[in-house]
């Protein structure tokens, strides 16, 4: 496989992960500190702990979660980069381009 195939599958990952509203509350949660995988599950009271892991796994597949054991818990951390590559990819593209056609709107 190439490395754009690889990259392709990649974002591809890490789109599915973000089309869950769980999960994204899941990286906002990981985002303002690192937690246990049982601090995590108590964020969601709906659901229940084989669910929660279940959308874990998702977001580790997609390398957007690492977790690390000590002792008997598991500490979850949010990995910031694969979000980044999203941004640099099509984010920070498309809206430049988005602005760039505005200001060619205004001046023309």
């Amino acid at each position: 496989m190439s490395e754009r195939a690889d990259k392709t599958s990649d974002d591809d990952a890490v789109f599915k992960a973000l089309a869950s509203a769980t999960r994204r509350g899941m990286l906002d949660a990981l985002k303002e500190s690192p937690l246990t995988t049982g601090e995590l599950c108590a964020r969601f009271p709906d659901l229940d702990r084989t669910t929660v892991l279940q959308h874990l796994r998702v977001l580790e597949s997609a390398e957007l979660v690492t977790g690390r054991k000590i002792g008997r818990e598991r500490h979850l951390s949010l990995a910031p980069l694969p979000i980044k590559r999203i941004y640099d990819r099509w984010i920070g593209e498309y809206a430049r381009a988005a602005v760039e056609l505005l200001d060619r709107l205004d001046t023309e």
